[in-house]
């Protein structure tokens, strides 16, 4: 082990010129006058052609170095301290014709949302022919290299996608789009914020092929900003963890994930569920507590007050960087001898067995929209049972129908006549208001994002109270006694109770709409995304709430996400929608053990993994087809990587029970498809 100070840790100059480097920055941001300050001393580097990935907990400072790079930033924001160049060029000084110039040539940036990104109103031709009129190209030659650059991003069709609008393209096809305007000036330096958390696993694993492949083609330097530390690790060369404003270890992407050596990056990777771990295995490792407020003094160790391991030592001394490698993979911390200490401290399993008696229960349940006098089947003869205390993940791209299942089993939608839900064996009313109470209170759900959810007027006390009253019709005073048992039960405390959402942590907002969901003691539970917007700390945190409560309660979920980590770690049986349809139904472990359905086989395959497993994606061509024109045959047909044709484009497959509770909908046998799955696995 090493000890070195900040200076000999920092990257040594070389031949080549960095493509972006930030040293010793110190950053400020002025509320009501006062510096607070954001980034301590931030110091990292980026070379050309590399790509590099800064992780941690939003709020750390992640966004704020990148938009830093660009000098993309606020009026109260206040460099006091440090230096940033971009190839070679000092930027902090710079004037701003010169950083127009700057942007405009050496460095580019992907945004998180790319409809946010693009003008509504005009033609996606018309935005991208404008980013290279802006470096000096004629209208002729502007259009010519929009095609050029449509076809680079590998758009299939780019003369009908240049001739649409934004609204007209779906959240993939878009996000190429806007990486093709970015690359349009040959950039020193490609800044991507978050490029694929709002995609489908099919299409993130699209777009991160086609970054990869254009860094390589183009040599630009990539400064990758993801919470998704499965991302991270297939995308980068060299990563760094940042902790309230100061990158607190760094190293090649390998190392470091597979080694940590500082004790948030190993809280960090044990919050994930990793190498197939469920929650009757081990709840999962929550860093306590948050970050600190931005212009909090923290004289020594940053992390000190989240800490397991923080000592006197920790309290009085400034940690050193510490070398743990000759290759480069350095900490900030006294301690990284002891971080087996951290993993020996993972909580116990969570003992959740489900009884096997069926609570809700749906029975060719379809659903379709009339849309211009044309028929749009959204949900086709959809037939599920969830039991007490079980977890059923449903998975599938935007567009398969899990958002509108769920819905319509809610009584948002009202299904089509001949299909039934039961609850407890009875049959409930299609839509919510004609329901009784009784079947109102049994089926809650819990939204993405609560702050869509939660009146930002009232504070958590009377949003709870007032759920309890109108669920329960108790008094007030007995409401108040059920709210401070819902807090107790959601680690919420008294304080949090007299706060507004707005003045809450994500992960405590989340807590506060899991609560009112818990409210009036339902029996089913419809969480739809509950966490795809959470730091991966707080992620851990909420799964082992929603774990224990339904230990605690006997309550059911139907758990919808994407992420496929998430699902396999919570639920018991995972089902698989495609256009409407059950897909695949099975136990968990028999899901991710085969056979799978082709379509299955493709979700898995599609997921990053921060464990570095061998990957071999299974491409899916073009997006899930429109329900109003769905494909004859099997409707997956058109995207499979086993069609069969004369069969699969010719009749739709039944779905088939291929024992113990394990269906699949495909012509081709179980026996055959497994394998084939074995065989492919075996020549990769």
């Amino acid at each position: 082990m090493t000890v070195t100070d900040d200076a000999q840790a920092r990257p040594t100059d070389t031949a080549e010129t960095p493509a972006l480097r930030i040293d010793n920055l110190h950053l400020a941001y002025k509320v009501r006058g006062v510096p607070r300050e954001v980034l301590r001393g931030t110091s990292f580097e980026v070379a050309p052609g590399e790509a590099y990935g800064l992780v941690g907990e939003s709020g750390c400072g992640k966004s704020t170095s990148a938009y830093a790079a660009m000098r993309y930033l606020p009026e109260n924001a206040v460099i006091t301290e440090g230096s940033i160049e971009v190839a070679g060029k000092e930027i902090t000084t710079m004037s701003n014709s010169d950083l127009r110039k700057l942007r405009a040539r050496d460095i580019s940036m992907v945004y998180q949302d790319p409809v946010a990104s693009m003008n509504p109103s005009l033609r996606i031709g018309q935005q991208v022919e404008e980013v290279f009129a802006l470096i000096g190209q004629s209208k002729s030659e502007a259009a010519a290299s929009a095609r050029k650059a449509m076809v680079q991003v590998q758009i299939a069709d780019p003369d009908s996608v240049l001739d649409r609008y934004p609204h007209q393209l779906s959240g993939g096809m878009l996000q190429r789009v806007v990486i093709a305007m970015a690359l349009a000036s040959d950039p020193t330096l490609l800044v991507l914020d978050e490029p694929t958390t709002g995609l489908d696993a099919t299409v993130e694993a699209e777009v991160l092929d086609l970054v990869r492949d254009l860094r390589h083609q183009t040599n630009a330097a990539v400064l990758l900003i993801a919470h998704n530390l499965g991302v991270i690790r297939t995308m980068c060369d060299r990563v760094g963890v940042m902790y309230a404003g100061k990158v607190i270890e760094e190293g090649n992407a390998i190392d470091v994930f597979d080694n940590p050596q500082h004790p948030y990056t190993a809280g960090l990777l044990s919050s994930i569920p990793r190498k197939g771990v469920r929650k009757t295995d081990r709840a999962l490792f929550a860093i306590e507590g948050g970050l600190p407020p931005i212009g909090t003094e923290l004289p020594t160790c940053v992390f000190i007050d989240r800490c397991v391991l923080a000592d006197e030592t920790c309290r009085t001394v400034v940690p050193p960087i510490v070398q743990r490698s000759e290759a480069g993979h350095w900490t900030r911390c006294h301690h990284p001898d002891r971080l087996d200490e951290i993993v020996e401290a993972e909580p116990d399993a969570v003992d959740v067995v489900p009884t096997g008696e069926t609570v809700v229960e749906l029975k060719g349940v379809a659903k379709t929209f009339k849309q211009k006098g044309r028929d749009i089947p959204a949900l086709v003869s959809v037939d599920l049972k969830i039991g007490a205390g079980e977890t059923l993940g449903l998975v599938g791209e935007s567009g398969s129908g899990k958002s509108t299942l769920a819905k319509t089993l809610l009584g948002v939608h009202s299904l089509d006549e001949g299909g039934e839900i039961t609850i407890n064996g009875r049959t409930i009313a299609p839509a919510a208001e004609s329901r009784i109470p009784k079947s109102l209170t049994a089926m809650q759900m819990v939204f993405q994002n609560p702050d869509s959810a939660l009146n930002s007027a009232w504070t958590v006390r009377r949003i709870l109270r007032r759920t309890i009253r109108k669920l329960t019709g108790v008094t007030k005073e007995e409401a108040d006694r059920r709210v401070d048992e819902l807090a107790e039960g959601m680690q919420l405390t008294q304080r949090h109770l007299g706060m507004r959402p707005r003045q809450l942590s994500g992960g405590l907002k989340q807590r506060v709409a899991i609560a009112r969901a818990f409210a009036g003691d339902p029996e089913i539970v419809v969480c739809d995304e509950p966490t795809s917007a959470l730091d991966v700390s707080v992620q851990a945190a909420i799964l082992n709430l929603l774990a224990k409560l339904q230990t605690d309660d006997r309550t059911s979920y139907l758990f919808i996400t994407h992420d496929i980590g998430v699902v396999r770690y919570l639920s018991d049986r995972i089902a698989v929608m495609y256009l409407g349809r059950i897909m695949e139904i099975g136990e968990t472990d028999v899901m991710f053990d085969g056979p799978n359905h082709p379509y299955t086989e493709a979700l898995l395959s599609a997921v990053p993994s921060v464990d570095g497993a061998a990957e071999y994606r299974i491409p899916l061509d073009g997006d899930v087809p429109t329900p109003a024109n769905p494909p004859s045959g099997c409707v997956f047909h058109t995207r499979c990587h086993r069609f069969i044709k004369g069969v699969c484009d010719v009749s739709e497959p039944e779905l088939i029970d291929i024992g113990g509770g394990h269906a699949l909908r495909c012509h081709i046998p179980a026996d055959e498809l497994l394998a084939a799955q074995r065989a492919d696995v075996a020549a990769r």
